[in-house]
């Protein structure tokens, strides 16, 4: 197999023109003969003005190289697009399957041995690690990390858990715009992702618990100065598994680690996007996810990192404590030790190096959970034929259980037009339903699951309600929410047939949301409403692929094509 600049040659007809030309051309940038017969280590830049989370690539990216070059490899960098979670429009989750496509094109289409690809910011890590697995170069991560902790009045604040909750106060009255302004400059004091458990934090522990990245990385702050050491770390040893050809995702991605993985999600109370995004990456291999056996793990698994949202602290918290390695070992046989890492060992080799932290309380040990089971459950029933998830560790546990009416809102703009309407017929004990919030209704499943609570609600000092839809929300976010509701409305899903008045019933015990109206009347409501119809936003370019080819929330939301085929023992 050719290697380095051999790699992959630019079709002319001729292989030693095309080395030649090839060359050529990269000997204008300056490189040397010597420089340009090392193993090539590639790696992403998704730096961009309109990222802070990704503030801190620069920095990363030089170590990294320092690493590849200290190694004895050839580093180039390569851009690919960079998605923030707060400035991409509609949502970020759009553009996440494009970024996978763009990765992935860039890494078969462009010479290199291994790659290191470095992000952060919540579709950043998914997106890249969906193109690893279908490559299959070998591939180290490299998690930008998350923020500093902020505060304000002697409170300890973060991104974007505290956002949510003092925006709240504010719209309910309790804090004023000025005081309001000055928190939005104290929330997201540097440079990195979310410092809670939301999305960003969740897939970066993911990443090291699938063996993806070295140990440590998922936790360490973005400022510091261990986040570069670990940046070149890792460079040398993609640099190593240039010239040794491995481990190769297939290699890692095993139903093993993909269980590992589930685990750690349920243990450190994290977004029920992660759930989305693993099931992405596992349908890029041959091994999948299986929603049931996710929900057989949350049963058995506990929550042992005090995190907000289901918790009380922060990210750095967790670092200082011990990070991934020390909750990997207080998780005991819950966790497969002999899953291999990029490290080069296994995960008994990481455990074995975990530190004892003295008197740390954010890891809790098995005997002494934040809470007895796992952070999601998995719902289905009449609304949910193909499940629903609720992450209960952050809910209100006198919600868990609930028989409310619906007071339905058609779609996000509809939601947006009436919430606060004073006259809206709304109470405390009612459920709010959003319909065409799901892949192709709204597009791309915005986080608009989080609804707000009226105001009208808010004033009574009411700060929770029983919410559902078919759309996502913030790994941050907390309150009594069912989400991913599968099939969608807008593909003739069973939530698309709900009307205000209705009752529904949640049963978070029995694994349970049902609208109670009979088969019948469903039935004279779907012939009415009709077929489904392309929206004219999926008229051309990028946004028709995605509507034409999205998958639903419980096949992770890839596109129908990417997917690779299922092994015979896989799971249905």
């Amino acid at each position: 197999m050719s290697k380095g600049l051999r790699k992959g040659l630019t079709s002319y007809g001729d292989a030693g023109f095309s080395l030649f030309l090839r060359k050529a051309f990269i000997k204008a940038a300056g490189y040397s003969d010597d420089a340009l017969d090392r193993p090539i280590v590639g790696i992403t830049n998704t730096a961009s003005d309109y990222n802070p989370c990704h503030g801190n690539a620069p920095a990363l990216i030089e170590a990294a190289k320092r690493g590849v070059m200290l190694a004895g490899g050839l580093p180039m960098v390569f851009p690919t697009i960079s998605i923030h979670e707060s400035f991409a429009h509609p949502t970020s989750m759009v553009l996440r399957n494009l970024m996978a496509m763009d990765t992935e094109e860039m890494l078969q289409a462009q010479p290199m041995d291994a790659v290191l690809v470095i992000g952060g910011c919540d579709k950043t890590l998914p997106a890249q690690i969906m193109a690893a697995a279908s490559v299959d170069l070998p591939t180290v991560v490299i998690p930008v990390g998350p923020m500093v902790v902020g505060h304000h009045k002697g409170e300890v604040l973060g991104a974007c858990t505290d956002c949510r909750r003092l925006w709240s106060a504010h719209r309910a009255g309790a804090i004023d715009a000025e005081e309001i302004e000055r928190v939005n400059s104290r929330l997201a004091p540097s440079v990195g992702t979310c410092m809670v458990m939301g999305t960003a934090s969740t897939m970066a522990c993911v990443t090291e618990a699938l063996g993806l990245s070295l140990p440590m990385s998922a936790t360490v702050p973005a400022p510091h100065a261990e986040r570069i050491r670990i940046a070149e770390a890792s460079g040398r040893r993609a640099a190593e598994m240039a010239v040794s050809g491995g481990p190769r995702p297939s290699e890692l991605l095993t139903p093993a680690a993909f269980r590992n993985a589930q685990v750690v999600m349920q243990a450190i109370g994290g977004s029920t996007n992660g759930l989305i995004h693993l099931t992405a990456i596992a349908n890029r291999t041959p091994h999948g996810i299986d929603l049931d056996a996710f929900d057989a793990i949350g049963r058995a698994v506990p929550v042992l990192v005090d995190l907000k949202p289901s918790g009380q602290h922060y990210m750095e918290h967790f670092h200082h404590a011990g990070g991934l390695p020390t909750l990997l070992r207080n998780l005991g046989s819950l966790i497969d030790r002999d899953a291999r890492t990029v490290a080069g060992g296994t995960l008994r080799d990481v455990v074995a190096q975990a530190e004892d932290v003295p008197g740390q309380t954010v890891i809790r040990s098995a005997g002494d959970p934040i809470k007895p089971v796992g952070a999601m459950a998995v719902l289905r029933g009449n609304l949910a034929p193909r499940g629903a998830l609720i992450k209960h560790s952050a809910a209100s546990p006198a919600l868990l259980q609930h028989t409310g009416r619906a007071v339905v809102f058609t779609s996000i703009a509809d939601m947006t037009i009436r919430i606060d309407d004073p006259d809206l017929d709304v109470g405390p004990d009612d459920v709010l339903v959003l319909q065409n919030g799901g892949p192709k209704g709204a597009p791309g499943m915005p986080e608009a699951g989080y609804l707000p609570i009226p105001k009208q609600i808010l004033a009574r000092g009411i700060k929770d309600m029983v919410r559902i839809s078919d759309a996502r929300m913030s790994g941050t976010a907390f309150g009594t929410i069912v989400l991913h509701i599968t099939p969608e409305s807008a593909v003739g899903g069973p939530l698309g047939l709900v009307r205000t008045g209705d009752l529904i019933r949640l049963d978070t015990a029995g694994r349970r949301i049902d609208v109670l109206v009979d088969d019948a009347e469903l039935e004279r409501r779907r012939i009415a409403l009709g077929p489904p119809v392309r929206p004219d936003w999926a008229r051309r370019g990028y946004l028709h692929l995605f509507y034409e080819t999205v998958l639903q929330a419980d096949e992770g939301c890839d596109f129908d094509f990417l997917r690779a085929e299922p092994s015979p023992d896989r799971a249905r």
